[in-house]
């Protein structure tokens, strides 16, 4: 007998200072800004109390903030599988910053100087989804922008890379199901 179906509800966190200035951010554990505590917690009035079988969020205290902020901080458990990609030496560096040594750099082509490959985050997601697809009921996740868009992609059976066509702005909400058996994006972007 098949389970029935269900949805996976992502939510990136809210905005951070390094959200502003365009600067990677991996691991560095930095907070929501005024103006990203107020987007999470106009997620929970977007939310109205819906309840989920599992909520996951990143231990990151900006997904997580942004997870208690939208109503679920009492029932998320915290998963490392959710951390946002560890940049290595591009940590903190922005864009135009790591192409003026490396021109035309892309992280969906090149990756990161002495962090994880592509391959490796997309494990995680992997692990993420499998669990998110054994649990009877909706899922919730709560995490970062680079993460839920391989994670979007390996959901939809695509090579990790693919992630870089989902773009995905801060406190923003995706939902990801199946239809006809098929895993599709049934919401996406949503502010």
């Amino acid at each position: 007998m098949m389970p029935p179906p269900h949805e996976i509800w992502i939510f990136r966190h809210g905005e951070t200072a390094w959200t502003l200035s365009g600067q990677h951010t991996g691991r560095t554990d930095i907070p929501l800004t005024d103006g990203g505590r107020r987007e999470a917690a106009m997620l929970a009035s977007k939310l109205h109390g819906r309840s989920f079988a599992l909520v996951l969020t990143s231990p990151l205290a900006r997904a997580f903030e942004t997870c208690r902020l939208a109503g679920y901080g009492d029932v998320a458990q915290r998963c490392d599988d959710l951390m946002e990609w560890d940049y290595g030496a591009d940590e903190g560096r922005r864009k135009d910053e790591i192409r003026a040594e490396r021109p035309g750099w892309s992280i969906w082509k090149d990756g990161v100087r002495g962090g994880e490959t592509i391959e490796q985050v997309a494990e995680r997601a992997r692990r993420v989804l499998a669990r998110a697809e054994s649990t009877a009921g909706d899922v919730a996740l709560f995490a970062h922008a680079h993460l839920l868009r391989i994670l979007t992609a390996c959901w939809i059976e695509l090579p990790p890379q693919n992630g870089r066509h989902f773009d995905l702005a801060p406190a923003t909400i995706g939902v990801l199901a199946r239809k006809d058996g098929d895993p599709v994006i049934r919401k996406w972007n949503l502010a």
